[in-house]
């Protein structure tokens, strides 16, 4: 198992598959996007496949994330998704992505072995979404949610940040917009994961905003607490249920007493905490021999590690040097 000293077990990997990204989105990148890593130092798709087997069968992980960058930019997703899909016991496999592509790709990811996925998408209006991540891919975004659901990537869930003066406004539009084709919505606060180091906690639009905007239009009842479990998301049902909304307050209403998360990066580190500024290196120890036991100690002893919090609301916090993009979601 992942323990950690506060008796915590990290049964949900997320891993990085590259950290190439073809949106340049303002809160997690510059326009000229960054200095990616070079290919050897990437985790092959071999590698990829033996660190979450080692998770899956040594280490309790029951529940495995394929994020980025982009993953659907690596070119043996297909395969890594049908790999993982045959491990016992099957982890849940799913997927984070900006849905660039996934018109072309569900129906195989589905085949694979993929359950879900989780599609970014941040406004309706197409010159908003151009303002934000400054391509004009809006209809490939819409285009793949409705791919995804037609694969049964199912539920297909929604992930949208809100910008102050930009697309703070479009909320309960994007709600409506979801609960009328099925998808599961979930709000994500800004969190200083950016590249740039330009997040300002006071320009952040908050849970509780985000909220407010959701009350005027729908009648919110809160899920009771124990139903969220592990989950990220706290989330309401709306107008009665059964649909319901979700809202991700990384920074207001920190959930790392219930966290559940382990992270492993394109270029193999493990990391204990998204906001952690350090890692553990599974990369060189694999290239160089090392056993499952030993690798397999390597991830204990970085788990047992992780702290009681990310401590953003702490005057000492330090935002990681890594952006988003190379950490994964």
């Amino acid at each position: 198992m992942l323990l950690d000293t506060f008796g915590r077990q990290a049964v949900d990997l997320r891993v990085s598959l590259t950290d190439r990204c073809n949106l340049r989105c303002t809160y997690c990148m510059p326009e000229q996007g960054l200095q990616w890593l070079a290919k050897p130092d990437l985790l092959t798709d071999e590698e990829i496949v033996r660190l979450v087997t080692l998770a899956v069968r040594d280490l309790g992980v029951r529940e495995v994330r394929f994020t980025g960058g982009e993953p659907l930019l690596r070119p043996g997703l297909v395969g890594i998704v049908a790999a993982c899909a045959a491990l016992a016991p099957r982890p849940e496999l799913s997927l984070t992505t900006n849905g660039i592509g996934l018109a072309r790709t569900a129906t195989a990811l589905k085949a694979a072995g993929l359950d879900r996925v989780n599609v970014s998408l941040d406004t309706l209006d197409a010159g908003t979404f151009h303002t934000l991540s400054r391509r004009r891919r809006h209809q490939d975004v819409l285009d793949g949610l409705a791919a995804a659901e037609a694969a049964g990537l199912t539920p297909v869930k929604v992930n949208t940040v809100l910008m102050r003066d930009v697309n703070d406004h479009e909320a309960a539009d994007l709600l409506a917009w979801c609960l009328e084709r099925g998808y599961e919505l979930r709000f994500i606060e800004q969190m200083p994961l950016d590249a740039q180091h330009g997040w300002d906690r006071s320009k952040m639009v908050t849970a509780e905003e985000i909220l407010d905007r959701l009350h005027a239009r729908f009648r919110l009842t809160p899920e009771p607490s124990a139903a969220r479990g592990a989950a990220p998301a706290e989330r309401w049902l709306v107008d009665g249920g059964p649909a319901g909304v979700g809202v991700i307050a990384s920074v207001t209403r920190p959930f790392c007493r219930a966290c559940d998360r382990t992270r492993l990066t394109a270029d193999g580190q493990v990391r204990n905490c998204l906001f952690a500024t350090g890692e553990t290196d599974l990369r060189t120890a694999l290239r160089s021999g090392a056993g499952d036991a030993e690798l397999a100690e390597l991830w204990r002893a970085a788990m047992w590690g992780k702290k009681a919090g990310a401590g953003i609301d702490n005057p000492e916090f330090l935002q990681p040097d890594r952006p988003m993009s190379a950490i994964g979601g």
